[in-house]
């Protein structure tokens, strides 16, 4: 584990995440439950299930988050996507506090190309005032869409006003992802201080580089310093944030392992 004060980890396999980390030498790992394409309830594929994960990650001082399915858009004025997208992550959720996952990440979604953003903000309010909280629901910025509830700053800080007006729980988060930020449009100095100001908080770092340019809208990771952004703004963002952190990069154990390392020397302090 890191001798400094930054908690840093991967994106990892769901069958062994704890054997992943150990690989990776990090202090924590997220992952899937189930199939992130796919509409099919959660599934801890951890042998032994998922009391057996949160003692395993517990004894190796692990933490754990989820990420839930990409197909979830609980914005959408579609009700067969926006309804069956309510009940998976309200699965997920339940799912992850069972294995002691400290956090969910899910993505902001977006309307439809007609619809009024408001309406994306009003069935993100919905969701949460019919929803169980065990653990804190992160939601993610991304990095495409004119209709996305979370690519811009503007949005998030509507978004954040909703849910304020409406909802009373400490359980709802943000992640920051770098690629998406860049790729959508938000210039990466000082983004800390601007999504602060917007959220009160940033619970999740993704750290990552983006293959393509400034504001391209497209959403393809690359390993640190080996895409647009480059390493020393990737690491700029995570010391500022001062929140744990999770590199979605490629390369298998040794391309994620390399960006764990590099940031722990950029970022740890």
């Amino acid at each position: 584990m890191s001798q400094s004060s930054l908690r840093v980890g991967a994106h990892v396999d769901q069958a062994d995440p704890v054997a992943e980390a150990v690989e990776r030498k990090a202090d924590l790992v997220q992952f899937f439950l189930g199939d992130p394409q796919g509409w099919k309830a959660p599934e801890v594929r951890f042998a032994g299930g998922a009391a057996a994960l949160r003692a395993a990650a517990e004894s190796a001082g692990v933490d754990l988050y989820v990420h839930a399915p990409y197909v979830l858009n609980v914005a959408t004025s579609n009700n067969r996507i926006r309804i069956p997208s309510r009940k998976l992550l309200a699965q997920h959720v339940q799912a992850a506090a069972e294995i002691g996952a400290r956090g969910i990440v899910v993505h902001g979604g977006h309307v439809l190309k007609d619809d009024d953003p408001e309406l994306g903000f009003e069935n993100w309010v919905k969701t949460f005032e019919r929803m169980e909280l065990p653990i804190p629901v992160l939601i993610e910025n991304t990095a495409g869409g004119e209709q996305a509830m979370a690519r811009r700053l503007e949005r998030i800080a509507r978004l954040w006003e909703r849910i304020a007006d409406r909802v009373e729980s400490d359980r709802i988060g943000f992640c920051l992802d770098t690629c998406h930020a860049y790729a959508g449009g938000e210039e990466l100095a000082g983004l800390v201080e601007r999504v602060k100001a917007v959220t009160g908080r940033i619970d999740l770092v993704h750290a990552n580089d983006s293959r393509d340019a400034f504001d391209s809208g497209a959403d393809r990771h690359a390993n640190l310093g080996s895409g647009s952004i480059g390493g020393e703004a990737v690491a700029a963002v995570v010391a500022a944030a001062g929140a744990p952190v999770v590199v979605e990069t490629p390369g298998g154990v040794e391309g994620q392992a390399a960006d764990i390392a590099y940031l722990r020397e950029a970022a740890g302090g």
